[in-house]
C-alpha cells in the first residue's frame, strides 16, 4: 500500500502530481501522472478508481470486471470502455493483478487489507461518507468475500485542529459520533474525522494505523482547504502482489 504527495507529476494546472479531476485534467497529463505512479510502485498493470460522491456504496470488483478493465487499458482516465466510472466511495476486491485507488485532497483516504485472504479494500471517507457509514460498509464487503483478519490504514487529511466547520455542523456531527467533536488550533469548532474513523474501525474489529500528515498545513500534500479550486487530489492505492 502506498499514499501519494504533491510533487513530481505534469500537471500545471493542479499541483504536479494530481491524481484526481479526472474529469477536467489533460487526459495525457492524467495518463502520465498514474503511469508514472505505477512505474514507481510496481503496480499491477489495472488500476482501478471510482467516481466519489460522499455515500457509502461499495464497488465489489469481481473477475468479470477486473477483466474488462484490463482489456481496455484503463489506466487514470475517466471512462472505462467508453463508460463513466461507477459512483461509489470505496472498492473491494479479491481478484489478483489490480490495484484499487481512492483520491482525495483533505477527506480520508483508507486502505485496508486482509493478507491471509487476501481481499483488500479502498475507502473516501468525508464527513458525509463517514456519517454515511461508508466504513462498516466496506468492512462488511470484505468479510463477504473471505476477509476475516483486516487492517487498515488512514492516509494524510485534514487533522482535528485544523477542519474547522460551523457550531451547528459540528454539533450535528459530533451528536452521531462523539469522538469527532474537536477545537481547531485556533479555538473554533471544529471535526476530528479520523478520530471517527479509528472508532467506527474499531467497532468493527479492523485494527487501523495513522500515516501521519495534515493536508492543510503541509505544502507537499493537496488541500482543498489550503488551496481551493487550484488543489489538485494525492491517492491511496492498495494492491496484491
Amino acid at each position: 500500500m502506498a499514499f501519494t504527495a504533491a510533487a513530481g507529476g505534469l500537471s500545471s494546472r493542479y499541483g504536479e502530481l494530481n491524481l484526481g479531476h479526472l474529469d477536467t485534467e489533460d487526459p495525457a497529463v492524467s495518463a502520465g501522472n498514474y503511469r508514472a505512479v505505477a512505474e514507481a510502485l510496481d503496480l499491477p498493470a489495472v488500476i482501478i478508481t471510482t467516481s466519489q460522491v460522499h455515500g457509502a456504496d461499495v464497488f465489489v470488483v469481481d473477475a468479470e470486471v477486473a477483466a474488462a478493465w484490463s482489456a481496455d487499458g484503463h489506466l487514470g482516465s475517466r471512462a472505462v470502455a467508453g463508460r463513466p466510472l461507477v459512483e461509489a466511495d470505496a472498492a473491494v476486491t479479491d481478484q489478483p493483478g489490480v490495484a484499487l485507488a481512492v483520491r482525495v485532497a483533505d477527506c480520508l483516504p483508507v486502505l485496508l487489507a486482509d493478507e491471509q485472504a487476501r481481499v483488500i479494500g479502498t475507502a473516501h471517507a468525508g464527513r458525509p461518507g463517514l456519517y454515511a457509514g461508508v466504513l462498516p460498509a466496506t468492512v462488511a464487503a470484505m468479510r463477504r468475500l473471505g476477509a476475516e483478519s483486516i487492517r487498515a490504514w488512514i492516509g494524510p487529511h485534514v487533522c482535528g485542529d485544523c477542519y474547522e466547520v460551523p457550531q451547528d455542523m459540528h454539533d450535528d456531527c459530533a451528536a452521531k459520533i462523539p469522538v469527532t467533536s474537536s477545537r481547531t488550533s485556533w479555538g473554533t469548532p471544529a471535526l476530528d474525522l479520523a478520530a471517527g474513523a479509528r472508532a467506527q474501525l474499531a467497532d468493527a474489529g479492523v485494527v487501523s494505523v495513522d500515516v501521519e500528515g495534515c493536508t492543510r498545513t503541509e505544502p507537499r500534500l493537496h488541500s482543498y482547504r489550503r488551496d481551493g479550486a487550484r488543489s489538485g487530489r494525492l491517492a491511496g492505492f492498495v494492491w496484491m502482489n
